[in-house]
């Protein structure tokens, strides 16, 4: 083997492959409809656009603290402040490539070989790839459906063992859209601290929920969990700049010098560029984003409308995000065009025959289902699943 075990034990991503099959028909000028967008439709605030112009007009071009500009990290503090009570120094807060690469730094910083890192299933496709490469081991914790998908504390401590490290927490879930309550939180982070285990809080999704939900950090659940929560926010879903590549934690002070020293080396420092643009994002009016979550909001009812008028096919209404799952598993043992269903793996590749493309929900931990995002245009859904109905029509 030419390359390490580590790289090796790496899954390709189930989501990349739907994605490629899906651009591969429209490049054949096939109609697809593809439900597996994990980005807002919407282009990025004119306001943040003007701040990166303005950046690059003022050649701030060069490198920036490997942590982040000051300003940014001071502003993301004072942010935390403001919106969830949390106080954290500025010295506590990186600003990194992304949330994605916050939560592998997260994870390098405190997984060591061989410890157990507790993700609540369904969970994001990404997180136990990263507990691979980190030499740990994942351990699923079922969120059931009759509880919206959410894991019970009792599973929690069931599934603890001397060797648990780590629990992931995500709400709200990517997959899911589930929204955790302050109390459900407080409940978990009562078994956390008891075991005496981290968190890394996973909170992208913090500004989409909707009617009235509320988010609650798990790191506000007492000075314990502040003192072993890492929290990591960015601005791909709320500003829809996924393509800006700009996330951060905030973590514990010893952590936090820790992930610092480790991406000096790693990647010297986020792009400046964006950087600025983030602090535009963070200073500006939230006019815009109040806008997008409004017509996420719109979308989100009228898919879950539309689901209960398809025989056989149902879903669980998610409180934030822009993800459903669609339950599918009354298909099973069926055929399609002569080939057996078995799993969301063949509704997933035999939807495409329709022009759809979802994500199944294997590459989730939940094979009964497949996700449909809705961040896509209200016309497009509606095609979607009219295609759907169709292809549900068909399965006998």
């Amino acid at each position: 083997m030419r390359t390490t075990k580590r790289i090796s034990s790496i899954s390709p991503s189930l989501t990349l492959a739907i994605t490629a099959k899906a651009k591969a028909m429209k490049a054949e000028g096939k109609s697809v409809i593809g439900f597996g967008a994990g980005e807002p439709d919407f282009n990025t605030p004119q306001h943040i656009i003007d701040a990166a112009k303005d950046a690059l007009d003022k050649g701030y071009t060069k490198y920036t603290p490997s942590s982040g500009l000051p300003a940014l990290r001071k502003r993301i503090a004072e942010k935390l402040k403001e919106e969830q009570g949390l106080e954290y120094e500025q010295s506590q807060i990186i600003v990194s490539s992304g949330a994605k690469h916050s939560i592998f730094n997260a994870m390098f910083a405190l997984i060591e070989e061989g410890d157990e890192v507790i993700i609540p299933a369904p969970y994001w496709l990404t997180y136990p790839e990263l507990v691979k490469v980190c030499g740990g081991k994942s351990v699923f914790v079922e969120g059931r459906k009759e509880n919206h998908f959410k894991m019970e504390p009792a599973d929690l401590k069931a599934a603890i063992t001397p060797k648990t490290k780590m629990l992931v927490f995500n709400s709200p879930s990517n997959p899911t859209g589930a929204v955790y309550t302050e109390a459900e939180i407080r409940a978990i982070a009562k078994v956390a601290e008891e075991a005496g285990i981290w968190v890394l809080s996973d909170e992208i999704y913090s500004k989409l929920i909707y009617d009235g939900v509320k988010h609650f950090s798990i790191a506000r659940a007492s000075d314990y969990m502040k003192d072993h929560t890492v929290l990591v926010d960015g601005v791909s879903k709320t500003y829809a700049m996924t393509g800006w590549r700009i996330g951060w934690l905030a973590a514990p002070q010893d952590v936090a010098k820790a992930i610092d020293s480790f991406q000096s080396h790693a990647t010297s420092n986020p792009t400046s560029i964006s950087q600025y643009a983030t602090l535009a994002a963070l200073d500006g009016s939230e006019d815009e984003l109040v806008k997008m979550r409004e017509i996420f909001n719109d979308r989100r009812k009228f898919m879950i409308s539309r689901i209960k008028e398809i025989e056989n096919l149902s879903c669980i209404e998610p409180d934030g995000a822009f993800y459903i799952m669609l339950i599918v598993n009354k298909l099973y043992g069926k055929r399609y065009n002569g080939r057996k269903i078995n799993g969301s793996l063949d509704v997933a590749d035999m939807l495409l025959e329709k022009g759809v493309a979802v994500v199944p929900g294997i590459a989730f931990g939940d094979d009964e289902c497949v996700r449909l995002s809705y961040a896509i245009s209200k016309e497009d859904i509606a095609e979607g699943l009219d295609r759907i109905e169709s292809f549900v029509k068909e399965v006998f």
